[in-house]
């Protein structure tokens, strides 16, 4: 008793199963998660990322602390490692695998199939042709159309008999839409394959400071489950001159115009140091691994003194960059003098004091440097293991001692003798991105295979041609059957009328007649007139050649090719129809 509805559970389950493997590995469906991906990518540029900006989330987070802890919850402050994008991730690598595989199946044995046979009626096909031949050379016609066609590189198949052939060409259609689809699918393992044996690691150098390629000298390390760590390349990199300039006057005023790093670098340890110049999108390559200059800012240098006057803290301090004048926030934090210190700055490098706002720059260049400094004393909670950031300070154990302007070269002597800050100067600082990617080859090769399906798919026309020669015939009269050609010798001309709508189908489609006096569509025209047709001639009679072609686009295109088969094979034009709806009857040309 419990078996039938197991086994109705079962089947039901299975045809689920069909039916979500079926929609998931659609066209459709991979359009969509395409599209999803893409919004899903969003966040990564409106919210700053961990993996370029850290200090930018911990400044997004403190300014929007409600809001913060919730987007960082999401993952929105590292989009591209979050869950749910991976999950679309890997739904659109099946749905591509789903798509591609069955598709390319048919393809290839569409490509080893013959042209389908010729239809009984050519006259209900997009572009039509009619024209009379000897009657002692059908097959010779036959012969010289499909000779005609093959040295085009159509793709030809002849009747045993002679009577009729097919052709077709553009399958270079569908071989340029499954490149797409592969290229996207090797987009997709190669991100794949770059998140998984790859690394990534942030440094922020001053200018004259140097960097070795070990995991203790990262400001930040990321890497995939699979990179080795011991893998990483001993180089070192030293930034002895950082040129930035800027765009002075105009509306343009303030935009960057040239960001140039020359840094000095040591392959390996103990080897000759060589010269190399970093650009935006001109990175270093060291081996495997790759320099990429990423941004730029300000690091003012100070000298804090404690009360007896010794030197306890003299260091460039970096400072984070907001907006296009480089106003800049940072901190100095000095553990070792008695009681602790610390600093929260703001520097502008073309200072201006607003009324209202404060300090503020009016200029991304070093034109006018200054910097507001404010003074703390008390515990600087660095002994409690917990993280902190490196451009604020934690003032929940500390109190003010007040906050000074300062020039460079001026001191502040702290309230009660506490001691003293120099701004001894200011220097550039940049910052670099130093990643080992496995995978940009393969991601480079389906971006190039994408174009190149791409413009496959856009600019091959998807064309097949019919022939057909019928003894003896003329074209039908609406209505009813194809008639014999009267063979008494009379040497008259013999004419019927001929009335006929039709319109351009599919390939895959079947083939529609259109009512007469239907209206006229694209590709096809109404004509209702009398079609002469030349009587016997001595040379033997003549025999009607028929030429009929369905398209997907190039119809004008299709149609002349199929004028030039006619005239390949010898044929006098009575009529035709696709070129711009011309009817062209023994020389004379009629424009419908």
């Amino acid at each position: 008793m419990d078996a039938v509805p197991c086994a109705a559970v079962d089947a039901a389950v299975v045809t689920w199963l069909r039916w979500s493997w079926r929609s998931l590995t659609s066209m459709r469906t991979a359009l969509l998660l395409l599209l999803l991906l893409a919004v899903a990518a969003v966040p990564g540029s409106v919210f700053p990322q961990r993996e370029t900006d850290p200090a930018r989330v911990q400044q997004y987070l403190e300014a929007h602390p409600a809001a913060g802890v919730w987007l960082d919850r999401l993952g929105f402050f590292n989009v591209y490692r979050s869950p749910w994008f991976a999950a679309v991730y890997l739904l659109l690598f099946l749905s591509l695998i789903g798509c591609v595989l069955p598709r390319s199946i048919e393809h290839a044995r569409a490509l080893r199939s013959l042209p389908p046979r010729a239809p009984s009626r050519l006259s209900r096909l997009s572009a039509h042709t009619l024209a009379h031949i000897p009657a002692s050379r059908p097959a010779e016609a036959v012969e010289s159309v499909a000779g005609w066609l093959r040295t085009r590189r159509w793709r030809v198949r002849v009747a045993d008999d002679g009577s009729w052939l097919s052709a077709e060409r553009g399958y270079l259609r569908e071989t340029g839409n499954l490149l797409f689809h592969t290229a996207l699918l090797l987009l997709v393992v190669g991100v794949g394959i770059g998140q998984g044996t790859g690394a990534e690691g942030r440094v922020v150098m001053p200018v004259g400071g140097s960097f070795s390629n070990s995991l203790v000298q990262y400001d930040d390390f990321r890497s995939g489950p699979f990179f080795d760590r011991a893998s990483l390349q001993p180089f070192t990199v030293s930034l002895s001159k950082f040129d930035v300039s800027f765009e002075r006057e105009g509306t343009q005023r303030g935009a960057p115009r040239k960001f140039d790093a020359y840094v000095t670098v040591r392959e390996t340890f103990g080897a000759a140091p060589n010269k190399h110049l970093i650009r935006v999108n001109h990175p270093l390559a060291v081996g495997g691994t790759k320099v990429y200059l990423t941004s730029h800012g300000y690091a003012p240098r100070f000298t804090v003194r404690d009360k007896a006057g010794t030197v306890v803290w003299q260091d460039y301090s970096v400072f984070a960059p907001e907006g296009a004048n480089l106003i800049s926030r940072g901190a100095v934090k000095v553990p070792d003098s008695r009681p602790q210190l610390g600093f929260q700055g703001v520097f502008a490098p073309t200072a201006l004091v607003d009324p209202v706002r404060g300090l503020t720059s009016v200029f991304p260049d070093l034109d006018n440097p200054r910097v507001f400094m404010g003074a703390f004393s008390g515990d600087l909670g660095l002994d409690q293991g917990t993280p902190q950031n490196v451009f604020s300070l934690d003032t929940s154990r500390m109190t003010r001692l007040g906050i000074s302007p300062l020039r460079v070269g001026e001191t502040w002597t702290l309230p009660d003798g506490d001691g003293s800050i120099t701004f001894d100067g200011v220097t550039r600082w940049a910052s670099f991105v130093v990643a080992t990617d496995h995978a940009e080859g393969v991601v480079l090769g389906g971006a190039l295979l994408a174009i190149l399906g791409l413009l496959l798919s856009l600019f091959v026309p998807r064309r097949r041609v019919f022939l057909r020669v019928v003894p003896g015939r003329q074209p039908a009269a609406p209505g009813r059957d194809d008639v014999e050609v009267p063979e008494d010798g009379s040497g008259g001309a013999t004419t019927t009328p001929l009335h006929s709508a039709v319109t351009a189908s599919d390939p895959g489609d079947s083939v529609r007649p259109v009512a007469a006096g239907a209206a006229v569509q694209a590709g096809a025209f109404e004509y209702d007139g009398a079609l002469p047709v030349p009587s016997e001639e001595a040379a033997g009679g003549l025999v009607l050649v028929e030429l009929a072609g369905l398209v997907r686009s190039g119809a004008d295109t299709l149609a002349e090719d199929i004028r030039a088969a006619v005239q390949a094979a010898g044929g006098v034009l009575v009529a035709q129809r696709g070129a711009d709806d011309v009817v062209e009857i023994d020389g004379s040309v009629t424009h419908i």
